[in-house]
């Protein structure tokens, strides 16, 4: 990798049957590998290895995670003649103790595990990943960045559940917020982007995909978030309902004779987007049927926006004024009609889109969609890779070493 002294990192993301993985400059963010795996434990285990215009195809005699990791490393063996510098994983949760970024050791994979149940469907996925380079490759250092570390400077006002004191002293009940990763990285972009100092900023960052969650973000650091003790709380997702009255969990229990269980797996695989419209989960998907007609689709859109506006005023109370309205995230990237709903909405906070710039995603215009002389709203592509693989880095650098 031409133009940095820093050594490549491999980034996992490991899921409950994939495993997305890419090889990056820390520096430039340049990919030299990226790829997936699926089916990971089933049979039919494929992994995709993409290296610059040359993409391969393997089928692992062993698709378990420790295949799987076995057949990214061969690949990744010797890149530019020297490795990789250690492994970066993508963790959901690191409950109320793991705060930031660390480097992976008995004591660290231990506290991760207590937090299983917080984030039941990733946790074990996150443990298998690092597990399997473990034994794969022993002496390869590895980092856990996790997804909540970014919102541990929530105020205990903005955590804490009205809910009996002893479920959050016993039990860890509380918000802890998620696409803390991505949350991070477009608030320290739209500083760049705008020519002012992070720390003077307050801003309301909209990460906008399949799941989705808001942050206030003001002078740097999280002070508010939608997503709460799951990813299951606070705005439309594309399966998940987000917020509802907790009521419904037995109102719907007891006459769909289901156990709470089940019903929260309803909220969070057969609601949102899909439930709404009966159409589909995804974005862009729904628009289309709301185009051709569709009334449940066209609704389902209606929810979604509204539901967000909501959310971005009221987290403008913990900033005190919004300085700009932050979209990321496959639907915040890429719908200008989502973002053109959005300020229009917003109008009372001083948002008004420029339409031709909206239009073409603020490319030409250094990410900003909304009119001169309006309260700034901005298009930030995230990168949460590039995170985890600098923060990999710089945990891995030798001491005294320029970052």
């Amino acid at each position: 990798m031409a133009g940095s002294s820093a050594r490549p990192v491999l980034v996992l993301n490991c899921g409950s049957s994939s495993v997305k993985f890419a090889v990056l400059d820390p520096k430039t963010g340049q990919r030299a590998v990226t790829g997936l795996a699926e089916r990971v434990g089933s049979p039919g285990t494929e992994v995709t290895i993409r290296r610059g215009d040359e993409t391969s195809t393997e089928q692992p005699q062993d698709g378990s995670y420790e295949g799987v990791l076995r057949s990214v490393l061969g690949s990744v063996d010797g890149l530019d003649g020297s490795g990789v510098a250690g492994v970066g994983h993508r963790v959901v949760h690191g409950g109320p103790d793991l705060t930031t970024s660390v480097v992976v050791d008995d004591e660290v994979l231990s506290a991760i595990r207590d937090v299983t149940d917080l984030a039941p469907l990733h946790i074990p996925a996150n443990v298998a990943g690092i597990e399997a380079v473990r034994s794969v490759a022993p002496d390869l250092p590895q980092v856990a960045v996790f997804d909540t570390a970014f919102h541990h400077t929530l105020p205990p006002h903005a955590y804490r559940y009205a809910v009996p004191a002893s479920w959050y002293d016993e039990h860890g009940a509380r918000r802890y917020g998620f696409h803390g990763t991505s949350h991070r990285y477009v608030s320290a972009c739209a500083a760049e982007l705008l020519g002012r100092p992070l720390e003077s900023l307050r801003l309301v960052t909209a990460h906008l995909g399949n799941g989705c969650s808001a942050t206030a973000v003001r002078d740097g650091v999280s002070v508010d978030t939608t997503m709460g003790l799951t990813p299951l709380e606070g705005l439309v997702m594309g399966t998940r309902s987000g917020d509802v009255d907790p009521g419904l969990l037995g109102y719907v229990a007891e006459r769909l004779d289901m156990d709470v269980r089940g019903v929260v797996d309803e909220l969070n695989t057969r609601s949102g987007l899909l439930g709404l419209s009966g159409v589909s989960h995804d974005f862009r998907t729904v628009s289309e049927a709301a185009g051709d007609g569709s009334r449940s689709a066209a609704l389902a859109l209606e929810v979604f926006v509204y539901r967000l506006a909501k959310a971005v005023a009221a987290l403008v109370v913990p900033l005190g004024r919004l300085d700009a309205l932050v979209f990321t995230g496959g639907i915040g990237e890429n719908s200008a009609e989502l973002r053109r709903s959005v300020m229009t909405s917003l109008g009372h906070l001083g948002l008004a889109e420029d339409a031709a710039a909206n239009a073409d995603h603020g490319r030409e215009t250094a990410g900003r969609v909304s009119v001169s002389g309006s309260t700034v709203a901005l298009v930030v592509p995230t990168d949460e890779e590039l995170v985890i693989a600098r923060d990999t880095e710089a945990l891995l650098r030798p001491a005294g070493t320029a970052g």
